[in-house]
């Protein structure tokens, strides 16, 4: 059986739910939120340590200002709400991506990672413009100017990632079958599964029935 510590999930396929039940793609967002609560509590039921959401890539700037606005407004209340719901349940926030936001999200973020950083039951890593070529290319910057060699291991000190095991599992919703720049180089051999349902309609049955197949698989690792 497979061992499991790290899943990671693109919460595809909001905005057209919202758009099929109620003609809105905001209703659609707050209802993914909705299942975010409902994943979180699956994982640490299941004990998994490490989930990784992408829940805002560096491409998600070409959507109206409108909707980002709404998106990052849901993101700020959803903290202040439930920061410290998170920090009791011994929860640990991490930021994944470029911290560029609007500053009241900005201190809010920082605030959430500062107040969970010592919490060890679940590490819930939040991609937030995020996206994995200017990750790769910040990390290999970076050891440029350390003047460090250019090797595998030296480029993965170097992510955002450092020092969280590479996904198990790659879960994206939405019947969208790609990884649209999200991890690129931590996904190299986790095992993908794409599904069919929108992100609003995935529940905890279907995370399970996933993890079930995954410990079912063969993993190979390039040897027979």
């Amino acid at each position: 059986m497979n061992p499991l510590k790290h899943v990671a999930i693109i919460m595809d396929g909001n905005g057209r739910w919202g758009l099929k039940h109620y003609n809105s793609r905001k209703r659609g967002h707050r209802a993914g939120l909705k299942t975010v609560e409902k994943i979180i509590k699956a994982t640490l039921k299941l004990k998994i340590p490490y989930l990784t959401l992408f829940a805002f890539s560096t491409e998600n700037w070409k959507r109206p200002k409108s909707e980002i606005n709404y998106l990052f407004n849901l993101l700020q209340d959803f903290l202040q709400k439930k920061i410290l719901k998170l920090n009791k349940k011994d929860i640990k926030l991490k930021i994944i991506g470029e911290k560029k936001f609007p500053k009241k999200l900005s201190n809010l973020l920082s605030k959430s990672e500062k107040i969970t950083n010592n919490n060890l039951a679940l590490q819930i890593n939040l991609a937030l413009n995020y996206g994995s070529k200017n990750e790769i290319l910040y990390a290999v910057k970076s050891l440029i100017k350390k003047k460090k060699h250019i090797t595998e291991k030296n480029i993965s000190s170097e992510l955002y990632t450092k020092n969280i095991p590479d996904p198990d599992i790659l879960i994206r919703t939405g019947n969208t079958n790609r990884l649209s720049n999200f991890l690129l180089w931590q996904l190299s051999y986790s095992e993908i599964f794409f599904f069919n349902k929108y992100w609003p309609d995935f529940n905890e049955t279907d995370f399970i029935k996933i993890i079930k197949k995954y410990k079912k698989v063969k993993r190979n690792f390039g040897e027979i």
